[in-house]
């Protein structure tokens, strides 16, 4: 049994090993939605954590739309997970976020359109409010232990999911500036909903690659990665947070694992288990 899980970029197990965790084992699962990624269990100072990689484990396989969010979610409740900490690379709306920069991301627009969103398709389940989407105990952690990071940190942030794989056109970057967003990525949705279906805590710690279209003026540039958007000044800066942003989440597990669940995520369910909709193994609610 395994309690916290990251979700993060490609490879990231191996960034984790690289800072000196060691590997208990990898589990690779099956779900009823099809295979999990493959799942690493690693310990770091007595603390055991999973770690799954969104888009391939050596490179980027499967873009985000395509990623099995339901067999992935799954399997680390499975393993036992009960708390997600999301590593996300969003791009910046607002002009405030600066590429390398932390984001403790504390709301979402979704503008994803075919899903799936839920593990209750046919069901009268799932009807579940969003008023914190983040667990509110995480951020907390998260906002307190980024206090002494070398970073610039911001403590809110309004992530709009994107369906990909494209990035934006100017006119839709204008038009979720006007929704309020601050920052546009494509991997929360509908991971941290399918988490809340199972009671678990998500919490997105992001830090920013690059400014999305038309936010500066910046040349295309083909053949590169984001074709330009990420700038050669911006660069160092991003290179710099990825390098480091393993340890930052190596800090902030010990005070994950000590802070007692008391949060509205565990209880997400309550009311179907309370008419008698549902009862017994979690696994017994979808099948």
């Amino acid at each position: 049994m395994v309690e916290i899980a990251i979700i993060a970029r490609v490879r990231a197990h191996k960034a984790f090993l690289e800072k000196g965790c060691g590997e208990i084992e990898t589990r690779k699962l099956n779900t009823p939605f099809g295979p999990a990624n493959p799942v690493h269990i690693l310990t770091n100072n007595g603390c055991d954590f999973a770690v799954l990689s969104r888009h391939g484990e050596e490179i980027y396989q499967v873009s985000a739309p395509f990623v099995n969010d339901r067999a992935n979610i799954w399997a680390l409740k499975e393993l036992g997970v009960e708390r997600i900490i999301s590593w996300s690379a969003p791009g910046a709306l607002n002009v405030h976020f600066q590429p390398g920069d932390l984001v403790v991301a504390d709301d979402v627009l979704d503008e994803t359109k075919d899903g799936p969103y839920t593990f209750y398709e046919g069901k009268g389940l799932g009807f579940i409010r969003q008023n914190p989407v983040f667990c509110e105990e995480l951020r907390e952690v998260f906002i307190k232990g980024l206090r002494g990071e070398d970073f610039r940190c911001h403590d809110y942030g309004v992530y709009v999911c994107v369906q990909g794989p494209r990035l934006e056109t100017r006119a839709e970057i204008r038009k979720f500036k006007l929704f309020g967003g601050d920052l546009i990525g494509m991997n929360l949705v509908p991971e941290v909903f399918l988490a809340r279906e199972l009671e678990m805590c998500y919490g997105a710690l992001c830090y920013v690659v690059n400014y999305a279209e038309g936010v500066k003026e910046v040349p295309f540039k083909p053949g590169l990665l984001f074709e330009g958007l990420l700038s050669d000044e911006d660069k160092p800066k991003v290179e710099r947070i990825e390098k480091n942003f393993p340890e930052i989440i190596l800090n902030l597990i010990p005070s994950v694992k000590k802070t007692p669940r008391n949060c509205a995520c565990k209880d997400s369910m309550l009311r179907y288990k309370l008419r008698g909709d549902i009862s017994g193994p979690w696994q017994s609610w979808i099948r």
